[in-house]
């Protein structure tokens, strides 16, 4: 398994050379500096020089590379930081010979390493010990070790970490499930992964069990109230195993994280970062567990080539994660979930332009962030199109082929053009792949006529609610009171433009969206608060901003405030809320309000 794999497919976000030179195995020692705001130590790396070239290029962002040597025994050689690039960094080109097989880097991060989070304790949930996280999609791994940072490239690493006594260090690799007394760790990752699913944890973090192969790791003051949230973790494992094969990591673990973390989730190999703002007390936001899990296969198993062809990772991991929900909830919970993906995609075309080449699944992002394609097309859009070839073929057809991809391809890359070689030759009949417009689906813009029409039953009970409400202003609780978090939502988003002040309060005063516990519903209510200044809002509006970091729900909240006239009080609240911020969310939010 330590064999590198490298994706064929010129990769325009990474300045390695792998055709020429590349990683198989990562050696990395690091001392935690939480005082200075910095990691120091080294990068040693075996590597393989695949054509007998006299350098090897690495990725840099943000880091102090101090000297590097070649061999063992380590001998001084040469190397060379390139001009930077606004948006990949700096090449870091290092002299080899035509037999060297291991390249040892000396450096050290910045304080402002994009990819590093460092929190004080006031903003973790002890409010006592300071934490450090990082995010390395899409391309920020780079900004913490210097490395070959293509999704295209897969390596082992080992990892040995000094951190605060105090601390517990957690990786995506195996991991402890007790607190070191001497602050030392060590870490082992025997499968084969990107760098960006490399990632590191240390806080104040204590382990609770779940079941023989999961757990949730957490701050003393969440461990209760996560391990509650998760207790079905492992039916989510068995099911995912029952629908396409054998989980392959030995261990699932989850770490919440502080409220600032960007996104939902990460699927760091064995240990999925999620945000706090899932844990709604009632396990109904759990589906992101789904999704990130469904991530153990479609992206860390079989991972997108390049960043254009990041709806190879998303798009089956959506359908992925509506089959898991499906096994353990039912088909009309299922549908739901379907019906708000469905509408989101809606949402993210006509906010992007129907014409617009982003809303292709293979997108040409040279030049560009790949931050910037990480949207519902490669997520929802993807997800429609495996949805159609589901409903052409039958889903057991569907299932045995994907079982099969998965099965042919793990720990491995795929491209686009590949995935439509393997599709045509091992699953569509002649004429199927032009018949529903694969090519449409994939190269075109939009969404396709042929989509799979959505029928959630349990939202025609929300519509006809909505109705009785709108037509009589009758709000009969008892109608409402086994609705789902998803329910809840499909009523928000669909109450009308022309709703007045009076009427939300009179919704607010029955079933209390404003201070829900539900960071979802919350979310949803104050877009429409902010849409409709709906001031007895605005103090809880803030507090949320002010307390979370996770970008899907920033954004729309402050484009919000700025689309409506409002934007003195979105630049008052950012800049109180920036700080706690990581750098994802403060890239696109710097951007959004500067103007």
């Amino acid at each position: 398994m330590s064999t590198p794999v490298v994706s064929p497919s010129p990769d325009s976000h990474t300045f390695a050379r792998p055709t020429e030179a590349v990683v198989r195995h990562l050696d990395l020692t690091l001392s935690v500096r939480f005082e200075e705001k910095k990691l120091i130590g080294k990068a040693v790396y075996d590597i393989v020089n695949q054509t007998g070239t006299d350098a090897i290029f690495f990725d840099t962002q943000q880091l102090n590379v101090e000297h590097v040597t070649i061999g063992a025994p380590e001998v001084a050689t040469e190397f060379s930081l390139e001009p930077e690039d606004a948006t990949l960094g700096r090449a870091l080109k290092v002299k080899i010979l035509p037999d060297t097989r291991r390249v040892t880097l000396y450096y050290q991060t910045t304080p402002d390493a994009a990819a590093l989070q460092w929190l004080s304790p006031a903003q973790t949930a002890g409010k006592e010990h300071p934490f450090l996280f990082t995010q390395g999609q899409a391309i920020l791994t780079r900004s913490w070790i210097p490395v070959q940072d293509s999704p295209g490239i897969r390596f082992t690493y080992n990892a040995h970490l000094k951190v605060p006594e105090a601390l517990m260090a957690v990786m995506s690799a195996v991991n402890p499930t007790e607190r070191s007394s001497t602050g030392e760790y060590h870490f082992h990752m025997p499968q084969p992964v990107p760098a960006y699913l490399i990632a590191l944890a240390v806080g104040n973090l204590v382990f609770e069990p779940i079941s023989e192969r999961t757990g949730v790791y957490a701050e003393p003051e969440t461990i209760e109230k996560a391990a509650y949230e998760f207790a079905e973790l492992p039916h989510m494992l068995e099911a995912a195993e029952t629908l396409y094969g054998p989980y392959e990591w030995e261990r699932y673990d989850l770490l919440v994280l502080p409220p600032s973390f960007p996104f939902g989730g990460m699927e760091n190999p064995r240990l999925t970062f999620a945000t706090p703002t899932i844990l709604a007390g009632d396990r109904s936001l759990t589906s992101l567990v789904a999704h990130e899990l469904a991530h153990s296969w479609s992206g860390n198993l079989v991972t997108n080539a390049t960043w254009n062809d990041f709806w190879l990772n998303e798009g089956f991991t959506v359908y992925f994660e509506r089959r898991i929900i499906e096994a353990l909830y039912g088909s009309d919970y299922a549908a739901m979930l379907e019906a708000l993906g469905w509408q989101d995609l809606q949402h993210t075309v006509a906010e992007l332009g129907t014409e617009s080449a982003d809303t292709q699944l293979k997108l040409a992002l040279e030049g560009r962030n790949p931050d910037d394609g990480m949207n519902d097309i490669a997520y929802e859009k993807g997800y429609f199109l495996l949805r159609l070839l589901e409903e052409h073929v039958g889903r057991d057809r569907f299932d045995a082929f994907l079982r099969q991809y998965f099965a042919d391809h793990k720990f491995q890359t795929m491209d686009t053009e590949r995935f439509i070689t393997y599709l045509q030759e091992h699953f569509l009949e002649a004429g199927a792949f032009d018949s529903l417009q694969v090519n449409q689906w994939i190269y075109g813009v939009g969404i396709p006529k042929n989509a799979t029409k959505i029928d959630a039953a349990k939202f025609a009970e929300v519509d006809n609610f909505l109705h009785l409400w709108i037509s009589g202003g009758v709000i009969n609780k008892n109608a409402t009171k086994d609705w789902s978090s998803h329910e809840w939502l499909h009523f928000i988003r669909q109450l009308p433009r022309e709703v007045t002040s009076e009427q939300m309060a009179a919704l607010d005063n029955a079933f209390h969206f404003t201070q829900s516990g539900n960071a979802e519903i919350q979310a949803a209510w104050y877009e429409l608060a902010i849409r409709h200044q709906y001031t007895p809002a605005y103090n809880a509006v803030e507090a949320f901003l002010t307390e979370v970091g996770r970008r899907k729900f920033l954004v729309p909240l402050y484009k919000a405030f700025k689309e409506t006239g409002q934007l003195s009080r979105a630049r008052a609240i950012y800049q109180q809320a920036r700080p706690g911020y990581h750098y994802v969310s403060q890239a696109t939010l710097d951007q959004l309000l500067k103007s």
